[in-house]
């Protein structure tokens, strides 16, 4: 057997226990490659230590530097802030990766196949906000501001360019609202456009507006290959491309940064379903796939790749969602058949 990596996991909250157990299944049968340093956070946090992201939750993740996180509930109200947040700038993982791909024969689109680079650390998500008087009411006025910097424009632009170069991608397109937001925008442009100077002759690219580009890849998803934009524009964006290919279900995500990588289930942890074995851990288990391309085990990601599109495109004993009738271990069993 070869060594194990060592890895910190996070089972979360919701569906989260479930989907982790019918996920560490299928890696445990393909020869387990991770030792898990099971950790808690969210609502499991709360419940574990008292607050929603434990001291040793970071601790395990700055040892393993590498982490499989499952859906996190962030307690409403009390001044909590997003536990994902609070991951990001904890291990500066500047780089949200967010490849879509069409799986499902049945859905809209035959051909999407994008990966959408998101900047993960600044844009209007530090979320510096506060009240102002208006008309004689002290709360009257609400303010947001947001930066971003020239160097973090250019190292998720130089990102999204080593990984079309990486992956034999043909084309980068830079997502902004430079003709509004001038500076904030504008720089990013720049910057981004300054960098993929340096790639031409090897990666094409261009430009757009994310008002246009959201229209754009709706109707013609299959121009886009590589986006690179600011935190907001990636948030929407990375949602709408999942639409495109059926939703959240079937979408994960990977948080990179120089130290440290984290990789998740996009989704939330639907607690309305929690528990009744209804929830596809397909996300997740994509999740767990980039893991295994991030530590170099390409061809185990290969393979897990090809059993997931397999047994949706069979709809074997798959999940409602997926329009069949299995539940989460049921699909579970049909991928780790088919590896």
């Amino acid at each position: 057997m070869t060594t194990q990596i060592d890895a910190t996991l996070i089972p979360g909250d919701g569906i989260g226990p479930e989907i982790t157990e019918a996920v560490t299944a299928i890696l445990d049968h393909m020869g387990a490659p991770f030792k898990w340093d099971v950790q808690q956070a969210g609502m499991a946090g709360i419940d574990a230590s008292g607050v929603p992201l434990p001291q040793e939750t970071i601790d395990s993740i700055r040892r393993t530097k590498l982490a499989l996180k499952g859906p996190l509930t962030t307690p409403v109200g009390g001044g909590f802030t997003s536990i994902n947040l609070q991951l990001r700038q904890e291990f500066e993982l500047f780089a949200n990766v967010r490849p879509t791909k069409t799986i499902k024969t049945d859905g809209r689109y035959d051909n999407v196949d994008m990966v959408i680079f998101r900047e993960n650390l600044e844009g209007y998500y530090i979320a510096d906000e506060g009240y102002m008087e208006h008309n004689g009411d002290p709360q009257g006025k609400v303010y947001s501001t947001g930066y971003n910097t020239k160097d973090e424009a250019r190292r998720i632009t130089r990102a999204a360019f080593e990984y079309a170069v990486a992956n034999g991608r043909k084309k980068v397109s830079i997502v902004h609202k430079a003709n509004i937001l001038k500076l904030l925008s504008g720089m990013f442009l720049e910057e981004a456009r300054d960098v993929a100077k340096e790639y031409e002759g090897r990666v094409e690219w261009d430009d757009r507006i994310v008002d246009a580009c959201a229209m754009q890849m709706v109707m013609y998803p299959d121009a886009f290959d590589v986006i690179v934009t600011t935190n907001l524009f990636g948030d929407i964006l990375s949602d709408l491309a999942a639409g495109l290919v059926g939703g959240l279900g079937l979408a994960p995500g990977a948080n990179i940064g120089k130290d440290a990588a984290i990789f998740e289930a996009v989704h939330g942890s639907a607690p309305d379903i929690a528990g009744q074995q209804k929830a596809n851990p397909c996300a997740f288990l994509m999740g767990a796939g980039l893991m295994l391309e991030h530590v170099g085990l390409n061809g185990d990601a290969d393979r897990l790749k090809k059993a997931v599109i397999d047994t949706v495109q069979a709809k074997d004993r798959v999940t409602p969602d997926l329009g069949g009738t299995g539940n989460t271990m049921s699909i579970a069993e049909a991928i780790m058949d088919r590896l």
